[in-house]
């Protein structure tokens, strides 16, 4: 690595996903190429997630790329939200209409559901599709965070009552918080969006927030209840099973992106490079022969040994027997790549049925002797993605502080902090702190409630709720 974290992050952030070959830039400007080892991360969440959507009783389906104007401008609220970022299809037959590359889908999903549905026992209605969402950036676009085609998962769901869909808003939001804590080991804050910041077209959206190392706060996953917005424009309709009337479906959508994969680089890198949690790397342990000529052969075969029995146990485990580097070099490799444990193994070890582990998160060595290896890794790899959590939410908790005036406020920001914060809950207050934080916005109404101050940090009126304030990607 030529750039250090520490010195210029903005640099460094790019740098490493190149260096560590997570993707490249691709010959079309704002998108980027998922290279073998970011899209096995992406296949690791990806396993994570569908196992926890599936559990909640939602089926996977899939849905068109492209979108017909007609249904795109169907919901005058939720188009006008997407207009700045939708990419047309110029090129039609006849008179076909102009079809937009999909920037979300409820449009065509609710199309369909309004076909779909007709009664009570066609419901729940409950769908999820793993695709590419175009959205035709005009900001600068940074690798995962924000580019022109990104991958994504969005669940859409109709329910026969507003109970059921905002038990559904929940669940989704609670299976991104296990997801992003429990494999990702980013601590999050679970909150209710403002207005201003609800997602076009919803009742209201919850999101999971957390800060990234540069003092930005980063949305990493969204769920909205529509209420029965959307069905009234589509008309998704069911026959109730009580009194036989014809009532409108509660729908709702949520979802998470490729940008998790970002989050991760920035939240565990270092100076070396990438650091991965252990559950979501794509290898977990990589062994290196130490040898000489001499010593080639058997030490190959030690190492292959080592390498099936912890297969076997279940630990993603590859051996270097590439013999054009040496091991220093392969040692920085390693660590540049992230991977969470290197086992070193040697005529030495071998001599005494051990093997040498280091730890990418800490640098920590420690002797491990063979009768207990499969053990011992597992152990150290849930050391590492424990510790990678524990040192994640420290500083999220260092770097939260609790402000109660505009001075405060201003203060917190520039020093690159999230802040705490009262509001009155006015949407003019909130303009007015995003104008002279120099783009400061609410993140979330966190769902545990902190009482930081009865007056608004912003202008001074009786406050509502508290808030969570930051400069975002």
């Amino acid at each position: 690595m030529k750039t250090k974290k520490s010195s210029d992050f903005h640099e460094w952030y790019p740098e490493v996903i190149l260096s560590a070959k997570l993707a490249d830039y691709a010959p079309v400007h704002g998108c980027i190429i998922f290279r073998e080892r970011g899209y096995a991360i992406w296949e690791r969440i990806q396993q994570s997630l569908d196992a926890k959507i599936r559990a909640m009783g939602v089926k996977n389906a899939y849905f068109p790329l492209f979108i017909p104007e007609s249904l795109l401008k169907k919901e005058a609220e939720h188009f006008e939200g997407f207009v700045p970022e939708v990419a047309w299809v110029e090129k039609k037959e006849g008179d076909e209409e102009r079809v937009a590359l999909r920037p979300t889908s409820e449009t065509v999903i609710y199309y369909m559901y309004s076909k779909w549905i007709r009664s009570h026992r066609d419901l729940p209605l409950k769908l999820n599709q793993w695709c590419n969402i175009v959205r035709w950036e005009i900001k600068q676009t940074r690798p995962f965070l924000r580019t022109r085609e990104f991958l994504w998962q969005e669940g859409h769901t109709a329910h026969a009552t507003q109970e059921e869909a905002e038990a559904q808003v929940k669940d989704a939001l609670n299976a991104y918080v296990d997801l992003i804590e429990g494999e990702l080991a980013i601590p999050v804050v679970a909150g209710r969006k403002t207005k201003v910041e609800t997602f076009a077209g919803a009742v209201y959206t919850t999101a999971v927030e957390s800060l990234m190392p540069d003092g930005r706060a980063l949305q990493m996953g969204t769920s909205h209840y529509f209420g029965d917005h959307f069905p009234k424009m589509f008309g998704i309709k069911y026959m109730s099973e009580e009194d036989g009337v014809e009532r409108f479906c509660h729908t709702t959508s949520w979802g998470v992106s490729t940008r998790l994969i970002g989050a991760v680089v920035m939240v565990h890198g270092d100076d070396k490079g990438l650091v991965l949690p252990p559950r979501i790397a794509p290898e977990q342990a990589v062994i290196i022969p130490i040898f000489k000529e001499e010593t080639k052969a058997p030490v190959f075969k030690k190492c292959e040994e080592i390498r099936k029995k912890l297969e076997a146990a279940g630990v993603r485990a590859v051996a270097d027997y590439d013999d054009a580097h040496t091991p220093g070099w392969k040692f920085a490799e390693c660590e540049l790549r992230g991977i969470p444990l290197r086992i070193e193994v040697g005529p030495k070890d071998i001599e005494k049925a051990q093997v040498t582990a280091v730890r990418r998160d800490t640098g920590g060595k420690s002797a491990i002797m063979e009768s207990e290896l499969a053990a011992k890794v597992q152990e150290l790899l849930d050391a590492i993605q424990s510790n990678l959590f524990e040192r994640a939410k420290k500083f999220l908790e260092e770097n939260t502080v609790a402000v109660k005036t505009n001075a405060e406020l201003k203060k917190a920001l520039d020093g690159r902090k999230m802040a705490k914060a009262a509001h009155c809950g006015g949407e003019a207050c909130e303009q007015k702190i995003k104008d002279e934080t120099g783009g400061g916005t609410i993140r979330c109404i966190p769902f545990r409630q902190e009482k930081v101050s009865d007056k608004c940090a912003g202008c001074g009126s009786p406050a509502k709720y508290t808030v969570l304030i930051a400069k975002a990607y």
